[in-house]
């Protein structure tokens, strides 16, 4: 059973403590309200074990949460059930490093999203075609099947921008990203249009960092930040690697991951200047 990173361990578990505190419990009077041992309580809230979706819930109803976007968030937060319900990726469990699940359950319940890409389209604004070939050149080798399923799953992650209270996603790119041809000009000519008509939704900011702008502190590689309504201790900043992924969750991390994107925002062209550069672009092909 995979409860995802440490850093959601940590969060979790210190939003369950202050929970419980916030209830005039204590630890061993929670526990025996839920039919547990001290000992399990106290594993929980320090970070130190993982718990099921199933234990959240009782404990949130042990402490009498009501609010019901809080509550929701905690249990996505504690990984999937043994039945994988709630969780849609769940049913690729056999196909997605945990990383890539922790990252879906993030993305699914935060409240925005910001992101800085250097080589790619974001995952959330990639057409099919081009999300296939993408998938191809990062799973080498890979068969048929699994590039389909893979595909399936970025495809199934937009939904958060078609939700009833989308994700709100704004997104820098360098020039590189709309300069490098991806399964060749049709492909591109297509997904060029796709970021056309994304930047055009209200959630959704599009900049592009032209070459021009020489060095920039993005040089160091793409990074994303997840920001969570109302809750901004629950704020992490996700690194990928080749083979893995980094979360920090320190208040200095966030805060230079952000300073960081506001001067890149401030560097890139307006959203309305982008739409131009990306026609441009587009016409150019």
């Amino acid at each position: 059973m995979q409860y995802g990173p440490a850093v959601r361990r940590r969060k979790l578990g210190a939003e369950l403590r202050a929970l419980r505190a916030r209830a005039g419990l204590k630890s061993g009077e929670a526990a025996r309200l839920v039919g547990w041992h001290q000992s399990k309580v106290s594993r929980i809230e320090t970070g130190r074990s993982g718990v099921k979706p199933a234990d959240v819930r009782r404990l949130l109803d042990a402490y009498d949460v009501r609010d019901p976007e809080l509550y929701e968030l905690l249990v996505v937060l504690a990984g999937s059930d043994d039945d994988g319900r709630h969780h849609w990726w769940n049913a690729y469990r056999g196909l997605l490093p945990s990383t890539y699940s922790d990252f879906i359950s993030l993305e699914s319940q935060a409240g925005s999203m910001r992101t800085l890409e250097n080589s790619v389209v974001p995952g959330l604004l990639q057409t099919p075609e081009y999300a296939r070939e993408v998938t191809r050149a990062a799973v080498d080798g890979a068969h048929d099947g699994k590039v389909d399923a893979l595909v399936e799953v970025r495809l199934a992650r937009q939904d958060v921008l078609r939700s009833n209270k989308p994700l709100q996603l704004s997104a820098v790119l360098d020039e590189a990203v709309l300069r490098r041809t991806v399964g060749g000009p049709e492909v591109m000519a297509r997904q060029l249009d796709r970021l056309r008509e994304a930047a055009h939704l209200p959630h959704v900011r599009i900049q592009v960092l032209p070459f021009g702008v020489g060095a920039h502190i993005g040089v160091t590689g793409p990074f994303v930040i997840f920001s969570f309504t109302n809750r901004s201790d629950l704020d992490v900043v996700v690194l990928d690697h080749l083979t893995s992924s980094l979360y920090l969750e320190q208040r200095e991390d966030l805060r230079s991951y952000e300073e960081a994107f506001d001067s890149l925002q401030g560097q890139a062209l307006s959203p309305e200047d982008t739409l131009d550069f990306i026609a441009g672009v587009a016409d150019g092909a």
